[in-house]
């Protein structure tokens, strides 16, 4: 029942993401201190593709890579930021639902443990009861042999044995 709804809401909250990656594109070229830190950073994520390129392409890397203009700059670190958001919160439902479910892992793995742990109390218990009959036995056994009634109560007439045969005795 749960995990239809926290499917539902991480669902929910990926789609609300991505109108707010969306505004924060918009209002990261307006503001002039954050403008010049998106330039930066695209400038920086641009030298940086670009010369990863020409290494995978085996092209010269010595070569000067013209920067992006600035809108080009601004567009590309806005939609660099909008993308970075949007990974964020996939990432943070990701981690939220991995320990959501070892969490639920953990209560189940526990819940086996006492189970167990009942049953090894319950086998415990019976074999002590099995014990003290056969303790019981002997000790009618034994007053049958002093009162010379054994054979009436011969009550060892088909116990089995430990490895599954029956004796008489």
């Amino acid at each position: 029942m749960i995990l239809p709804v926290v499917k539902l809401g991480t669902l929910a909250i990926k789609t609300i993401c991505k109108p707010i990656a969306n505004r924060l594109k918009k209002e990261a070229g307006l503001h002039p201190k954050f403008r010049n830190l998106i330039i930066k950073i695209a400038q920086t994520n641009h030298r940086f593709t670009t010369q990863m390129q020409r290494r995978i392409y085996g092209r010269a890397t010595d070569v000067e890579i013209r920067p992006l203009n600035e809108e080009k700059a601004v567009q590309a670190a806005a939609d660099l930021l909008g993308e970075l958001f949007v990974f964020s919160v996939a990432g943070a439902a990701v981690i939220f639902e991995v320990q959501r479910s070892t969490r639920s892992e953990a209560r189940k793995e526990e819940l086996r443990k006492q189970e167990l742990q009942e049953m090894k109390k319950r086998d415990d218990n019976i074999e002590r009861e099995i014990e003290l009959l056969k303790q019981k036995i002997e000790e009618i056994e034994h007053l049958a042999k002093e009162k010379g009634i054994y054979g009436i109560f011969n009550l060892r007439h088909a116990h089995s044995t430990e490895d599954g045969k029956t004796k008489s005795i």
